[in-house]
């Protein structure tokens, strides 16, 4: 498996010999408003160039539709006969955007080898639910490759023990920017959420993402890294890639 970050959310996944996209947003550098006043958004380029990011690519995995993860120029870019998986909240929605092969993965889709399991996600604590709505994680799975937890626009909170518990993933991927909203709380993992995470994975490799991309975020990438080994988070355990970078990982999740 390789897991390829290109910005926040959005990365390139090899996984059971396919190649898919997760969470496409192709925005240049500041072409979306500030959150907060700090900056616009996204607060830096690409790594790649979106044709290139979308060379080679199978299938797309959508968390949700907020515009950080499946922007106007993603749905431009991306063929319309692509297979397209995501929430079945969000199908038809898509489906309007010219998609025509949007599969909706209610609880588990097989596909080329691999199986799609779509698990709960919690966007954010108390009054910004309403606002942030629905959103979704993945567990991908496949013989002879590490069971991967995408835990996707997520705080720590039951479900997602749950989810470690039921699936015994390899390697997790959480959003640990801590990125707050109206209610001034996180709307995802901050560090403390990540580190808790770790403390209860601790057979899993955590991949945090989501970091250094947006203005609302408030834990950055040395900020987590500062907290982790604080708390005896060693750096085998949390990987903090950064922009463009790949990580491979065998199938006991050994990253190379």
């Amino acid at each position: 498996m390789e897991i390829h970050l290109l910005r926040n959310a959005t990365m390139r996944l090899r996984y059971a010999q396919h190649t898919l996209l997760a969470d496409p947003d192709f925005a240049p550098r500041h072409a979306r408003d500030s959150f907060t006043g700090r900056s616009r958004n996204p607060m830096v380029d690409l790594p790649l160039p979106k044709e290139a990011i979308v060379e080679g690519i199978e299938a797309v995995l959508v968390t949700h539709l907020h515009a950080d993860h499946f922007d106007a120029e993603a749905q431009q870019l991306l063929p319309k006969d692509i297979p397209i998986f995501c929430q079945p909240v969000d199908a038809e929605r898509i489906q309007s955007y010219g998609f025509h092969n949007v599969i909706p993965v209610d609880q588990v889709v097989e596909w080329q080898g691999m199986r799609i399991t779509l698990v709960a996600g919690q966007h954010g604590f108390g009054a910004d639910l309403a606002s942030m709505g629905q959103v979704s994680g993945f567990v991908l799975s496949a013989p002879h490759e590490p069971t991967l937890y995408w835990v996707g626009d997520s705080v720590w909170y039951a479900d997602v023990a749950t989810t470690i518990e039921q699936f015994q993933p390899s390697v997790i991927v959480t959003h640990s920017s801590g990125a707050i909203w109206e209610a001034g709380t996180p709307i995802v993992m901050d560090a403390q959420q990540t580190i808790t995470l770790c403390q209860t994975a601790t057979a899993s490799t955590v991949v945090a993402v989501h970091l250094d991309s947006l203005d609302h975020g408030q834990v950055s990438r040395a900020d987590l890294r500062i907290a982790a080994n604080a708390a005896g988070i060693s750096e085998t355990q949390l990987l903090i890639p950064n922009d463009g970078a790949v990580l491979v990982f065998e199938g006991e999740s050994t990253p190379s």
